[in-house]
């Protein structure tokens, strides 16, 4: 099966819950690990939620070709995926679930084409976008600020780029709508 499931948004949609909901009704997909330059947080491991690397060892892959997507979000700050990790999960027999920022799933539709669904979740409004960041208490207001601007960036920058917009009003409703858009895609 070399399909492609991917699943984009701005910080605080929602998306990964949502990813979360879906792996576990279908065991027949599997979550894309993705490389990252940046240090491991909290309890995070190596292979498990990505796969680590230091910037400089994270450019000698680039310059060997081993990506088939990457980004430098900020400087120095490399996020990318590994062609090695897509030829796992089809070696397999399973359909790949990408969790990934807006740009780079744009930019995997474009290299999958037809074996990839993508779907972009958003939240109603940038008001409810802000008190979900807000109600994280994770991040500085500078930060929140930050994340917000991006957000508005990437929903302009997504505009008719995706298979389907799921907007997260109702977790329950979001819910609902990704089983139908995945279960459809997997039958066909």
């Amino acid at each position: 099966m070399d399909k492609v499931i991917i699943f984009s948004a701005p910080s605080g949609a929602g998306k990964s819950t949502i990813v979360n909901h879906i792996l576990s009704l279908h065991p027949e997909l599997e979550f894309s690990i993705s490389a990252t330059s940046r240090a491991p947080r909290g309890t995070e491991k190596d292979g498990v939620e990505y796969y680590f690397f230091t910037a400089d060892q994270f450019r000698q892959m680039i310059a060997e070709d081993k990506f088939i997507e990457h980004e430098e979000v900020y400087a120095g700050s490399f996020y990318g995926t590994l062609k090695s990790e897509i030829d796992r999960i089809w070696a397999k027999g399973h359909a790949i679930v990408f969790d990934i920022d807006v740009k780079g799933g744009v930019n995997l539709k474009r290299i999958f084409g037809e074996k990839a669904l993508s779907i972009l979740i958003k939240a109603p409004s940038m008001e409810v976008l802000r008190q979900r960041l807000e109600g994280r208490g994770t991040d500085s207001r500078e930060a929140i600020e930050r994340r917000l601007a991006k957000a508005e960036s990437e929903m302009e920058f997504a505009d008719g780029k995706f298979d389907y917009v799921l907007v997260n009003d109702s977790l329950d409703a979001a819910f609902a709508e990704a089983e139908k858009i995945v279960g459809d895609f997997l039958s066909r």
